[in-house]
């Protein structure tokens, strides 16, 4: 009998692949239209340590609010270099750094807009299921419409957002416990 896939190997023989072979810090290479930015996260357990080998996949709108996936058929511009898809391990600090551009609004679900935001997905050693998440950029007023972030219980609402300093856009992000991080099921 030949080897194949089973119910178990939930990640499957391609995990090289597609998993390690192929991560990718920036979004946007040299020409890319849009305010270009640097983002730091960390990643943290319950109790604050650092988890230093979480995977973290980054998708996003460009600078004009289009994805690059065959389904966004919108009219606003697409640069052919712009993918919007980056996928980067943290380091032994539970840290990992990107630069991309800032994302254009995207239409809501039932109209309206989005306030720019980049979509985030967590894998990591004991977990089966992925975590999903956003990154909402600090001050933005477009916050304060956007109908995923209002759908969250205000206490919660600062986990999503990142924080910005001098050099980037800093984020930390909670797997449990005081200052989880919101996650989002889909």
């Amino acid at each position: 009998m030949a080897p194949g896939l089973t119910p178990s190997q939930t990640i499957g023989p391609f995990y090289w692949g597609t998993i390690i072979k192929s991560y990718h810090a920036d979004l946007a290479p040299p020409g890319v239209a849009g305010e270009r930015i640097e983002v730091a996260l960390t990643l943290h357990d319950a109790n604050g340590a650092v988890v230093p080998d979480g995977l973290f996949e980054i998708w996003q709108a460009n600078s004009h609010g289009r994805y690059a996936h065959p389904e966004d058929t919108g009219t606003a511009p697409l640069e052919n270099a712009w993918t919007g898809f980056g996928r980067i391990a943290t380091d032994e600090n539970g840290r990992f750094r990107f630069t991309t551009v800032k994302p254009g609004r995207v239409a809501a679900p039932g109209g309206g807009l989005q306030a720019p935001h980049i979509n985030v997905t967590i894998f990591m050693r004991g977990m089966l299921r992925q975590l999903v998440t956003r990154i909402y950029f600090p001050a933005d007023p477009a916050n304060d419409e956007d109908p995923v972030l209002q759908s969250v219980p205000e206490s919660r609402r600062a986990t999503l957002v990142a924080n910005a300093d001098a050099n980037a856009l800093t984020w930390n992000v909670r797997l449990q416990g005081e200052g989880e991080t919101v996650f989002f099921e889909y």
